[in-house]
């Protein structure tokens, strides 16, 4: 019989310990998670990327053509746009093929911004997933040719039957959008 008397009396003795380390344990967890959950928060940002065709080239002069007089105008169109870094948004990389095109495209608005052009060889899923990974949060510009601005543009976006840009088609460009949470969106458009 002593040995349940004892037993009863520590009951009621070690009740508010249990209860009060599980609150704590509890309430501990719970700042964990609105912690991380305002984390989560803060750092979700969204990567804008724009993707051109290189400007107008001269036709039937080999396999690397420079641009015409109008794609040099186009591209300081370019420049124009997004090319001053003191301003808020611009453009923090510029991604180029290595085709002599696409670099005299690019040329203008990297030396405005002061930025080094990064050589694109990748192909366009490889090279979505090296964009979002490097520049995330970023504003990067790709230089692409007809047939890869809507593969890259699918890449980034997971949109599908994208129009084709046609041979003569020089300033169609195409603004995605790549959220951290939640799905890409593009915009295309005429510059």
């Amino acid at each position: 019989m002593m040995n349940e008397h004892v037993r009863l009396q520590r009951r009621p003795f070690l009740a508010p310990i249990w209860v009060f380390s599980a609150t704590a344990l509890t309430a501990m967890a719970g700042v964990v998670v609105l912690m991380f959950a305002a984390w989560w928060w803060l750092t979700a940002n969204s990567t804008t990327i724009i993707v051109i065709r290189h400007a107008e080239k001269v036709l039937d002069v080999g396999a690397d053509p420079p641009l015409t007089e109008a794609g040099g105008a186009r591209a300081a169109l370019l420049a124009r746009m997004f090319g001053n870094p003191g301003v808020p948004g611009h453009i923090d990389a510029v991604y180029v093929t290595p085709d002599q095109r696409s670099r005299m495209t690019a040329a203008p608005l990297a030396k405005e911004l002061g930025v080094t052009e990064i050589e694109a060889t990748d192909e366009p899923a490889k090279l979505a997933h090296r964009v979002l990974h490097e520049h995330s949060g970023g504003r990067i510009l790709i230089v692409g040719h007809s047939d890869t601005v809507p593969a890259i543009v699918a890449a980034l976006s997971g949109a599908t039957s994208l129009p084709p840009i046609d041979a003569l088609e020089y300033g169609t460009m195409y603004i995605v959008t790549v959220p951290r949470i939640g799905h890409a969106n593009f915009v295309r458009l005429t510059y």
